[in-house]
């Protein structure tokens, strides 16, 4: 009996104390992994622009779907330095102080918020800061991403020339500045490069390589498509934001009308936003800067302690900054595979492209 009476309680305490860990598990707080606060200002356009706005704030939520981020965006009602220097402060005070702002039109507010927000961290994609004298400074919380355009716009002509084979080209560009002008220059080096040695024979006129001067005019956009094409050009590269977008619209009607007239996207896969029936598109391939993942990488590194404060990156083919979309719904198999060589002997520094207009038509 007292052996029993042992044996209980023994037992006793056993399943008291097995009570007391549980409860105690269960009343333990749970640990919660404070969030990065990204924010994000747009340029002129809307989040979902197919181009600079959109490829930005996909990095962003690539980032935010690992669950290490907070995201938020804000759109500006105007576009000078003032109205993004709002938004920044808008964010600022919110908590979200890694800031991404998408193109060259930030290099202004973006010098003056990274001294006024010492604490913070800003990426400036496509642009540098400078005070309004061209006379960069970037700070050490600021990091300025440039891209390759000329790589990127190289590829996509290689593509171009060998899809068609034979024809014409053009060029529509947006604002005569740098990243603009090296797509152009690139593109036609492509083509060149394809002609002298893939057996292809697609030629660009200097009077089809046109700058209309903004990024938002669509409606000049299609009437410079619409005069290029009714001049028999067959595939048109535009590099020019929303004018772009006026001549995909251009070419999406004339594909209607069974005309057979092809676009080059530009800085992201812009497939989707050509389609013009069932899943038809009038985008033949897209000279992609990959912007979503310089935004990406330079949240990891800050979460990571790396951010690389005070520099000037380049996104090229030696990194996977740039080049075309993995899918290409209308380049055959064989071009995407010859692109595929292309791209790497360009990589390996094979095939120089060059970042100045040198010798080419305009």
């Amino acid at each position: 009996m007292k052996k029993a009476l042992i044996v209980l309680f023994a037992l006793a305490l056993v399943f008291g104390g097995l009570v007391s860990c549980k409860k105690k598990a269960a009343e333990a707080p749970e640990v919660t992994v404070e969030k990065l606060k990204v924010g994000m200002v747009t340029d002129a356009g809307t989040i979902d622009d197919k181009s600079f706005n959109q490829g930005t704030w996909e990095g962003i939520l690539r980032a935010s779907a690992e669950g290490t981020v907070s995201e938020k965006y804000l759109k500006p009602t105007g576009t000078t330095e003032a109205d993004y220097v709002k938004e920044i402060g808008n964010l600022y005070d919110a908590g979200y102080k890694f800031i991404v702002t998408p193109g060259f039109k930030f290099e202004t507010a973006i010098f003056a918020a990274q001294t006024k927000y010492p604490d913070a961290r800003f990426v400036l994609i496509d642009g540098i800061p400078h005070p309004g004298d061209w006379n960069a400074v970037v700070g050490d919380n600021t990091v300025s991403i440039f891209f390759a355009e000329h790589e990127s716009g190289f590829l996509a002509g290689v593509a171009t020339a060998l899809q068609l084979g034979e024809g014409e080209a053009g060029f529509i560009g947006g604002m005569e500045i740098p990243p603009v002008q090296k797509f152009n220059w690139g593109f036609q080096q492509g083509l060149a490069y394809a002609n002298d040695n893939l057996d292809t024979n697609v030629l660009i006129k200097a009077e089809n390589i046109i700058y209309q001067g903004t990024f938002s005019e669509v409606a000049a956009g299609q009437q410079l498509g619409a005069g290029m094409f009714d001049k028999g050009v067959d595939v048109i590269f535009c590099a020019a934001g929303g004018v772009g977008l006026g001549a995909i619209n251009e070419a999406k009607a004339r594909a209607k009308k069974n005309e057979d007239v092809w676009i080059v996207g530009v800085d992201v896969d812009q497939y989707a936003h050509g389609i013009y029936e069932g899943d038809k598109s009038i985008i033949l391939t897209s000279a992609m800067k990959y912007i979503d993942v310089a935004a990406y990488d330079m949240i990891q590194a800050e979460i990571e302690g790396n951010f690389p404060g005070g520099q000037i990156l380049t996104m090229d083919s030696t990194n996977a900054g740039v080049g075309i979309p993995p899918g290409n719904p209308n380049l055959d198999s064989s071009v995407e595979n010859k692109v595929a060589d292309v791209f790497n002997l360009v990589k390996s520094g094979s095939i120089v492209v060059s970042a100045e207009q040198g010798n080419l038509v305009k």
